[in-house]
């Protein structure tokens, strides 16, 4: 295959300077305010936005370096394959985050139940459509008795050395 190359269309700023003691999802970052400064260029692409509640935010997990094909999730003890969890060391560090979108002004989106770096690379937009992306009979393999944990567990030092 050849090689994919994508480039950042914004910036994801945030409160969480560290990759320790962050929420590990959306719902452990509630009311947690950022914003996105977007490439001025890009913004007519923000028109009609507003009108949703809810965005997707796709990123670059800039400071993730290297994989392991098994890891020990923050919700778990036991390890899991890779592909099965949410790590942020991945073989494409490629993040994802559902946010509250609060306003738009210009190129800079206000957002809330923000969960990510300082300073991330945004890689792409896209509306959360209720209809399409809830599915309420969705079984979640082994996280599925560890769910409500996701609320109140903080990120660790687990996968910021790769060296372990």
């Amino acid at each position: 295959m050849d090689d994919i190359r994508m480039r950042p269309i914004g910036v994801i700023n945030s409160p969480f300077t560290d990759r320790a003691d962050m929420p590990i999802q959306p719902c452990g970052a509630c009311d947690v305010a950022g914003r996105i400064v977007l490439e001025e260029a890009l913004a007519p692409g923000l028109t009609d936005l507003e009108g949703f509640s809810h965005i997707y935010l796709l990123y670059h997990f800039h400071m993730s370096r290297g994989f392991d094909l098994t890891v020990v999730p923050f919700m778990e003890p036991a390890e899991r394959g890779l592909f099965s969890t949410r790590a942020p060391r991945r073989p494409n560090q490629i993040g994802m985050s559902i946010v509250r979108l609060e306003r738009i002004e210009g190129n800079i989106l206000h957002i809330l139940d923000v969960d990510v770096l300082d300073g991330t690379p945004l890689l792409d937009i896209k509306p959360y459509f209720k209809t399409f992306d809830a599915f309420p009979e969705a079984i979640s393999g082994w996280a599925e008795s560890h769910q409500s944990e996701a609320g109140r567990v903080r990120s660790d030092k687990r996968f910021v050395d790769p060296k372990k």
